[in-house]
């Protein structure tokens, strides 16, 4: 029996192409590149304004059924449809979320793909990249900073420190950042006060920087940001305190989407990082606009289930950026199916056609989600090498008698290959859309109340029967809305192993409650947070993260990371 090479072996052994060659297979000349070695490149500002005359390419949507702690392997479908597509002779594009450093040294691993479907150099890429999480971090942190020495040089703004809305960040889980006091050690070291991290992943900053247009938007969205309240209770916003110009700074190189390749050539933009169970879960505008100026197919991934990352990608992005998806594939595994039909993790790789059968349901809600926006879809079952026959035969059963377009999809094993049945499916329902003249409709209008967007979501995205908010919340939705932010689109943060908040309900639970205990208004990322549950903006790492595995030897040569 051969040996299963690694991703990260896979990785190393490819041949990769210069990246001057994979820009001119898009049609771009050197000059439109800002080079970072030999096979990663920035856009530059130039020719991202010049493609901004020509005409969209079709966008396909890549979302997932509420997955298992490892993941179902959606990026690695997104790499392998893009692969797919390129073999069936399609000009194509990949936009992808670039890794964080969080889920990288935990549990989950890279974002780059896996087996023979990834995005390279996938050691780059997971790791510091060109450096744009850490300019994301660097501005929230400057930002925090300034709060600060504004309030310790005589607070001019008359800030309540009580009330300060802004928080640090940090591109790795670190459960002790949680809740800290800063400030301590006399008058000369700062005003004591509680003070909270994020993830970076899961900040404000990130957002602003994903649903920006261009710089002077970025600015403009900075600017606005509300980052306390004062002791009238009236907003302080960063243009107040006079520092969007220094944070702007800090931003306008990684505002610059970046350039890769896959294994097989096909040109990938991996561009901002937002996590979808926290934050909105979806690459940059500008890079998923440029995309589809240079592509006739640009395909996309947007995190976790179609109750997270594909409503706000239909819901926040589309609707903020004018963006207009053409179709969905909507990635299952065996493994997840199983776990939603009552079986243990440690049990998953165990056969078992029946927990296929009864985990389908949840399956079938996010079938239901995707056709309430109007949109084509196909199933991609994410073939993996455990799984059984039987199992398989199930759901193609159940996929056949529910009439849904489904296709069992290989790439981890066979590259682009073994994604073909996959494109040539969502090639056919993008046709047929067109020829019925159906298109994408959002969940809800801007114009609906906080209050409708949440009951819209909560009960036709995730099957709930009511939402309830807390005491606090109800007095900061009053407070949005006076403040004249009730048109923003909503973000909810909620657990990404259920369809409701607690992530022990499995399946397609029903009659269940979704509890909202507060709101926040993301005024420069242009909407209002709904945190769900117990959900936490700053994770922690697992008993044994991934980074126990890690190594490098004496020729820099990385081992362990996936």
């Amino acid at each position: 029996m051969s040996k299963i090479l690694s991703d990260i072996e896979i990785a190393r052994m490819a041949r990769l192409k210069p990246i001057q060659e994979i820009a001119q297979s898009m049609g771009l000349k050197e000059e439109a590149l800002e080079v970072f070695g030999k096979y990663k490149a920035k856009l530059s500002y130039e020719i991202i304004e010049e493609l901004k005359t020509k005409k969209d390419g079709k966008l396909i949507l890549v979302t997932s059924i509420n997955p298992t702690p490892a993941g179902e392997g959606k990026s690695t479908v997104t790499v392998g449809l893009g692969d797919a597509l390129k073999q069936l002779g399609k000009n194509v594009v990949i936009a992808l979320r670039e890794p964080s450093l969080g889920p990288v040294m935990g549990i989950k691993g890279g974002a780059c793909g896996g087996g023979y479907a990834q995005v390279v150099p996938m050691e780059d890429i997971n790791l510091h990249f060109t450096g744009d999480l850490h300019a994301i971090s660097a501005a929230n942190n400057t930002l925090a900073s300034l709060i600060d020495n504004h309030i310790q040089q005589g607070n001019r703004l008359k800030i309540d420190t009580r009330k300060i809305l802004w928080k640090r960040a940090i591109d790795i889980n670190d459960r002790a950042l949680r809740h800290v006091v800063i400030g301590l050690g006399g008058k000369t070291n700062g005003i004591p006060r509680e003070e909270h991290f994020e993830i970076t992943a899961a900040s404000e900053m990130m957002a602003i920087f994903c649903l920006a247009d261009d710089l002077a938007d970025l600015k403009k969205r900075i600017s606005r940001t509300v980052i306390a309240y004062n002791i009238h209770n009236e907003p302080v916003t960063v243009k107040d305190l006079g520092v969007e110009g220094a944070l702007t700074v800090l931003l306008r190189d990684a505002i610059k989407p970046n350039l890769v390749q896959t294994l097989e050539h096909t040109p990938a933009i991996v561009h901002g990082g937002p996590f979808a169970n926290i934050a909105h879960g979806c690459n940059s505008i500008i890079a998923t606009k440029t995309a589809l100026k240079l592509a006739d197919y640009v395909v996309t991934e947007a995190g976790f289930g179609a109750d997270l990352g594909a409503e706000k990608f239909l819901d926040i992005k589309c609707q903020i950026g004018g963006i207009l998806p053409n179709a969905v594939a909507i990635v299952a595994t065996i493994r997840a199916l199983k776990m939603h039909g009552g079986v243990e993790l440690k049990d998953l790789h165990i056969n078992n056609p029946k927990a296929v059968r009864k985990g389908f349901a949840n399956l079938r809600k996010h079938v239901e989600t995707i056709k309430q926006y109007q949109l084509p879809f196909v199933i991609s079952l994410n073939h993996f090498v455990g799984d059984f026959k039987e199992e398989i035969e199930e759901f193609i059963r159940l996929c056949e008698y529910e009439n849904m377009p489904f296709a069992i999809t290989k790439v981890w094993e066979k590259g682009g290959q073994g994604g073909i049945e996959l494109a040539d499916q969502l090639l056919s329902v993008i046709h047929e859309a067109e020829e019925e003249r159906t298109s994408y409709q959002p969940l809800y209008s801007l114009s609906d109340s906080i209050e409708v967007k949440l009951e819209k979501i909560c009960k036709k995205v995730y099957g709930a029967s009511c939402v309830e908010l807390s005491i606090n919340a109800k007095k900061q939705l009053k407070e949005i809305e006076e403040a004249g932010w009730g048109n923003f689109p909503v973000c909810i943060a909620k657990t990404q192993y259920s369809l409701s908040d607690d992530p022990s309900k499995l399946g397609r639970p029903e009659g269940f409650t979704i509890s909202i205990r507060e709101l926040k208004p993301s005024v420069g990322a242009g909407f209002v947070v709904a945190y769900a549950g117990q959900m936490l903006t700053m994770p922690g790492l697992p008993k044994y993260p991934a980074a126990l595995n890690m190594d490098v030897n004496e020729n820099g040569q990385i081992k362990g990371l996936f």
